[in-house]
């Protein structure tokens, strides 16, 4: 055999056994070859029954890691996450520099308020059962230091209504609030309704209480599917009251 059929044969035998022109290898007849097949069977079920323990080790491990303060836990059959958690929403500055460049177009002359109903006439933003995730003002690592809102936990595309009447101010995208709208109401408070699956309304628009305006969901950064009420005292973040107080006084209770 000359040097290049040595070399072809060489390149034969060290091609993977997956390769198309490999053909299954003949049976082994030595024993030393019959005790290497035994030894490769056994160690292949003993790495079988080893993986259950493997794949258990590492759940426990994941188990015990801290939160995530970035995970969006979304179900498709709409039912609100049972995380324990709230959702994540704090101060963004996209949103807060959004929303007061679109208020500022939006001057107050009293007209809207009128238009929007009585100042004093308020209604519930949820018709439906919901289950409180997370209440106003727990401590957090939020820049206010606590939750600003309410999270109402609902199914996703359940109807949401205007708590108080007024201005649209925003309807859309709003950072970490997801899709949301911002409403001036007539007595001076800014309500948001974040982490919307849809927007049923649009800037500019004058609502009145009770009006349905969007859709629940879990945009932005939300542990699952509800609606995140923030009522405000002025537009910008850090002015929040607590939601259920300031509704109780005018009629209306969440609790």
């Amino acid at each position: 055999m000359n040097s290049s059929t040595e070399d072809s044969a060489e390149r034969q035998s060290v091609r993977p056994a997956h390769h198309p022109d490999v053909h299954p290898q003949e049976p082994v007849t030595t024993r030393r070859g019959a005790l290497g097949v035994t030894a490769a069977l056994v160690g292949g079920a003993l790495s079988i029954a080893a993986a259950p323990s493997a794949v258990a080790a590492t759940r426990s491990t994941r188990a015990q890691a801290p939160g995530h303060a970035h995970t969006h836990i979304h179900t498709e059959s709409g039912a609100a996450a049972e995380s324990g958690e709230p959702c994540f929403v704090g101060y963004d500055e996209d949103f807060e520099d959004a929303l007061e460049a679109a208020d500022s177009r939006l001057p107050d002359d009293g007209a809207n308020a009128q238009r929007a109903g009585l100042p004093g006439v308020f209604a519930k933003p949820l018709r439906r059962q919901y289950r409180v995730s997370a209440r106003y003002g727990i401590k957090g690592n939020w820049v206010a230091g606590h939750h600003t809102g309410i999270d109402l936990a609902v199914p996703t595309g359940t109807p949401v209504y205007a708590a108080g009447g007024g201005t649209v101010v925003l309807a859309g995208w709003s950072g970490d609030y997801g899709n949301a709208v911002t409403v001036r109401m007539a007595g001076g408070h800014y309500a948001v309704y974040g982490h919307l699956s849809r927007v049923r309304t649009r800037y500019g628009a004058t609502i009145k209480a009770g009006a349905r305006i969007a859709d629940s969901g879990s945009t932005g950064r939300a542990t699952g599917p509800h609606l995140h009420l923030e009522i405000r005292s002025q537009r910008g973040y850090g002015s929040d009251v607590d939601p259920v107080a300031y509704l109780a006084r005018r009629g209306v209770r969440l609790l």
